[in-house]
């Protein structure tokens, strides 16, 4: 199909930048680019909401403080658990 577009002079300078960088036609560039702005638009098909579930570890084992994970490592595997 022929048509007449009137480009933003700063969008013209990319598209023709980068015909001469690929080598390429510049309806081909223009072409190209149009179809991926195009597939771009595109909504994000919906998913369901990522949901966490606590579970029940168990009794803890008495002194060890689940507040901080730097503290529980250090009090089960030693200072060398890094």
């Amino acid at each position: 199909m022929r048509t007449t577009l009137t480009l933003d002079d700063d969008i013209a300078a990319k598209l023709q930048a980068e015909s001469r960088r690929s080598g390429r036609s510049f309806r081909d560039v223009v072409n190209e680019a149009l179809r991926h702005g195009l597939v771009a638009n595109k909504p994000l098909p919906t998913r369901r909401p990522f949901k966490v579930v606590a579970r029940d570890l168990g009794a803890r084992r008495p002194g060890l403080n689940f507040d901080s994970v730097a503290d529980l490592l250090e009090q089960v595997e030693g200072p060398w658990y890094r």
